[in-house]
């Protein structure tokens, strides 16, 4: 058996959806596989190990609360349900019954991506060292380590300094491409997607915020310059 923890698992017949997040989450580094069927999904977690599953209690009509149990309980696999079935009652009962939340289908994507993390950060063991598990993809800038896997940014002293989902996602898109100029339209692109619905200016506030941040964190000194008329650029270099 393989393990990835960026690896998702989508359980959900609804093979067009699966495709189009599968797409969409891979820009931010994570892995997607599809069940269309309960068969498909116990074989594919038979073979794989899985950060966490979306779930669609549609591919097993009057067995969910048995298999949110069989996920969430037995295989103590971190689970979000993506149903049509989504009632503040159907919300409560998933939750009560382990999920790590319940979303009315189609969620945004961004929603959806952004439960995601919650819920894989959650799962972090606390005072757990920054370098474990090895399959967590780490970049490095001036003794700071970005966490690519799980969203999250540290100090040289090995502190997590705490961002947004889209602050994160703003520093995510500069230590990717450190030394280079970015426009506004490619950041707000890498960020939000294309077919988001923000303004130019959103990445400028969220672009202050980050400054903002990281200085009050410890960060010294210009991290990401303006160019005049032309975008942003990460001055530092950045190491795997």
């Amino acid at each position: 058996m393989t393990g990835s923890h960026n690896r998702l698992l989508i359980a959900d017949d609804d093979t067009p959806l699966v495709a189009q997040l599968a797409d969409a989450f891979a820009r931010y580094g994570l892995i997607v596989d599809g069940a269309a069927t309960l068969l498909q999904m116990r074989a594919a977690l038979a073979q794989q190990d899985y950060a966490l599953v979306v779930l669609d209690t549609a591919i097993a009509p009057d067995q969910g609360t048995a298999l949110l149990r069989e996920l969430a309980i037995e295989r103590h696999l971190p689970v979000i349900v993506h149903s049509a079935a989504c009632s503040d009652t159907d919300r409560i009962a998933t939750l009560e019954l382990g999920a790590e939340d319940c979303l009315g289908k189609p969620a945004n994507p961004r929603e959806l991506l952004a439960r995601i993390r919650a819920a894989l950060r959650g799962r972090m063991t606390p005072g757990a060292r920054v370098d474990a598990p090895a399959a967590r993809r780490f970049v490095s800038f001036e003794g700071w380590r970005v966490d690519i896997t799980t969203g999250q940014l540290f100090d040289p002293k090995g502190t997590a300094v705490s961002l947004s989902d889209g602050e994160f996602q703003l520093l995510r898109v500069f230590v990717q491409h450190p030394r280079q100029v970015l426009d506004r339209s490619r950041l707000l692109d890498r960020v939000y997607g294309g077919s988001a619905d923000h303004y130019d200016r959103s990445i400028d506030v969220q672009l202050c915020r980050l400054r903002r941040k990281l200085s009050a964190s410890g960060l010294k000194g210009p991290v990401i310059r303006t160019i005049r008329n032309e975008g942003y650029m990460f001055v530092h270099a950045v190491t795997n």
